[in-house]
């Protein structure tokens, strides 16, 4: 770690980037701390300054709220106006966390960005940085770090990839660092108060979704919704269509203003298209077999992705899958390594 001159620790106030930072510190490394303030309904930074203090580090708080709101907020919302399914978290990570505060800390001197994610960052047989699994697959969190630049792997530290939850409780509690263990998780949605995200979405854009028609696949009228923005690919409760078999929201029409229903096995697909791709390994020239995971906690599939030449690819998968949702990032991996990633546009019917 002697190539790691100067250190800085996105510390949310939670267990996790708090335990990262105290196995940092024990290292001897030039450690810096940094808060980011993304939302106002995110809590006070006195926690982590209180943590900062208990460590002895230098703590930085960064207002990144206008920027937070353009890339993230703007986004979430014109993502379901669009009848697509945003994922806030990958956005953040690579527009925000990865982006613009590491352009911060660079522009400061600081060498290496560490955060307290489960995930790895290991050489592979060449001796080139990847990204890779964490050894927890019930936190593992590489899915959500699958668009981060390539070039800034060198520059990352993830002290937390080797370990389990579980273990980094202990290791809290064993320093009796100053930290809430009922931090909401990173994965969740953090500027999304009580309510739901259509209160959030309403407030936000200042309009109501538009009522239109529940159809099944071959366009027959099934009743009315409350608007697109209200639904998401996969969803079951809350559409008020009485049957013998359970209606599914199957596809997403707004510009058509209409929302296609049908049963579970209509849910499967063979595949999926995916655009502006970000490959974690030098990008492939032709098609390449790799497990395929299109959503947070799916398993992954085995799947040939084939290069389209304009950024895109075409995803065919082993065996169909259930729920493919454009606007959802997916994520290619070759065992535990991230070889990329892209955001789902449509799935193969």
């Amino acid at each position: 770690m002697s190539c790691c001159r100067k250190v800085a620790i996105a510390l949310s106030g939670g267990v996790d980037s708090a335990v990262a930072a105290a196995l940092l510190q024990r290292r001897g490394l030039n450690l810096q701390g940094v808060h980011l303030r993304l939302s106002p309904l995110a809590a006070p930074p006195d926690r982590v300054e209180a943590l900062a203090h208990y460590l002895e580090i230098p703590l930085t708080v960064l207002d990144l709220q206008p920027e937070f709101a353009r890339e993230v907020l703007d986004y979430f919302g014109s993502e379901y106006a669009r009848g697509r399914t945003p994922n806030p978290c990958v956005r953040c990570n690579a527009a925000i966390k990865f982006g613009h505060l590491w352009e911060y800390l660079k522009k400061s001197g600081v060498t290496h960005l560490a955060t307290g994610h489960y995930a790895r960052r290991n050489l592979d047989d060449h001796d080139a940085p990847g990204l890779f699994r964490g050894v927890d697959r019930r936190k593992d969190q590489s899915y959500f770090l699958s668009r981060l630049p390539l070039s800034l792997l060198p520059n990352l530290l993830f002290p937390l990839g080797q370990m389990t939850k579980e273990e980094v409780r202990r290791i809290s509690r064993a320093a009796g660092l100053p930290v809430r263990e009922d931090q909401r998780e990173s994965m969740e949605l953090c500027f999304i108060p009580a309510g739901g995200y259509q209160d959030f979405l309403k407030a936000r854009r200042g309009i109501e979704g538009s009522p239109g028609d529940f159809v099944d696949p071959r366009g027959r009228l099934l009743g009315r919704h409350r608007g697109v923005e209200n639904y998401t690919v996969g969803q079951r409760r809350g559409l008020g269509i009485p049957a013998r078999e359970p209606f599914y929201v199957i596809e997403i029409q707004p510009e058509s203003n209409r929302v296609v229903l049908g049963h579970r096995e209509e849910l499967l697909s063979p595949g999926l298209t995916a655009s502006r791709l970000n490959w974690l390994i030098h990008p492939p020239a032709g098609e390449i077999e790799a497990v395929a995971v299109i959503r947070y906690r799916h398993p992954g599939v085995r799947a040939r992705i084939t290069p389209r030449g304009d950024g895109s690819v075409q995803v065919a998968f082993e065996t169909p899958q259930s729920a493919v949702a454009p606007g959802q990032a997916v994520a290619f991996y070759d065992g535990d390594r991230v070889l990329g990633g892209g955001w789902i546009e449509a799935r193969i019917k």
